[in-house]
């Protein structure tokens, strides 16, 4: 089966627009997910030897055999540059700050679903938080979790370096140095898990990374979160909510970290910061709609609250 992708982002340019009172735009990045034509490296989820992403070629047009979703195309699926970056009108670059990542999932686009229907960057201005959201475009609108350029080793370092100098940019009366100083919070709905995943184990900015929260996405790659949360939950948090849809995974998740001795905790702790690491449990709800109702209405304005307060 080969399947087309919907449209590029293209409704915001590389300016700040206002969206609903929220600042955004969506700038091209060299160190975007995509286009990628590197390897799918070897691991728990890709059992045996690492294996070229591009793995179809139909008289010079290149594709990628997705195990869930057929066939897609580079030109369609896998070129698409733009990142959202998003912030509240009250966001004080002057003030201490966080770079929320997001990692949007599978059949998402940018504009269409981050922006409007999951109301994301929204989220991120009602919660108080004074910080930046980056979404880089992964798989647009396609069945596939692939993580792209977070593949490879040092690729979080890259992406940070490069939104840095875009948002110095934005925000004339800031430098570089200003987000650069800036933790990063890693958000993953969904099929966000496998970039993250990865950014955690090899992207090369680890140190940065002051928490990480799982939307209903945790899916695979659970060595990889367990090896980031036993080796730097003293001075991190991580949080991840669910469904029936990765309910057990992330039973599993939590008795390796209970055996090794890390403090777990069930529900939403009224703060979050270093130590916690907790688990929600939200029941039957529908995993499509979690990033926008879960085990509270809009979930991300509550975690990102929580970590303002």
């Amino acid at each position: 089966m080969t399947r087309e992708a919907g449209t590029p982002n293209g409704s915001f340019g590389p300016q700040f627009a206002n969206a609903g009172g929220v600042n955004v735009a969506m700038p091209e990045f060299q160190n975007s997910a995509f286009p990628y034509h590197g390897l799918i490296p070897a691991s728990a989820d890709n059992p045996g030897k690492d294996r070229p992403f591009m793995n179809v070629d139909d008289k010079g047009r290149l594709g990628h055999q997705s195990p869930r979703g057929g066939v897609y195309w580079e030109d369609a699926t896998y070129s698409d540059r733009h990142v959202l970056l998003a912030a509240s009108q009250n966001f004080d670059s002057r003030n201490p700050g966080d770079l929320v990542i997001f990692f949007h999932g599978n059949e998402a686009t940018l504009s269409r679903d981050v922006l409007d229907r999951q109301q994301a960057p929204r989220q991120l201005a009602d919660s108080g938080l004074n910080g930046v959201m980056i979404a880089p475009q992964m798989a647009v609108d396609a069945m596939d979790s692939s993580a792209g350029r977070f593949w490879k080793p040092g690729a979080l370092a890259e992406f940070l370096d490069e939104a840095e100098v875009k948002l110095a940019a934005l925000y004339p009366g800031a430098s570089r140095s200003t987000f650069s100083r800036m933790p990063v919070i890693l958000v993953a709905y969904s099929g966000g898990y496998l970039p993250a995943a990865f950014a955690l184990a090899q992207g090369g900015a680890s140190e940065r990374v002051r928490g990480v929260v799982l939307l209903d996405a945790l899916y695979g790659e659970e060595d990889k979160f367990a090896d980031w949360i036993e080796r730097e939950h003293n001075r991190a948090f991580f949080v991840s909510a669910y469904s029936k849809s990765s309910h057990d995974q992330n039973e599993a998740l939590r008795r390796r970290l209970a055996q090794a001795g890390v403090n777990v905790q069930d529900g939403m702790p009224e703060t979050l910061g270093p130590g916690v690491v907790a688990f929600i449990d939200a029941g039957d709800v529908d995993h499509n709609g979690f990033v926008n109702s879960a085990w509270t209405s809009n979930p991300l304005r509550d975690v990102l609250a929580r970590v303002a307060q």
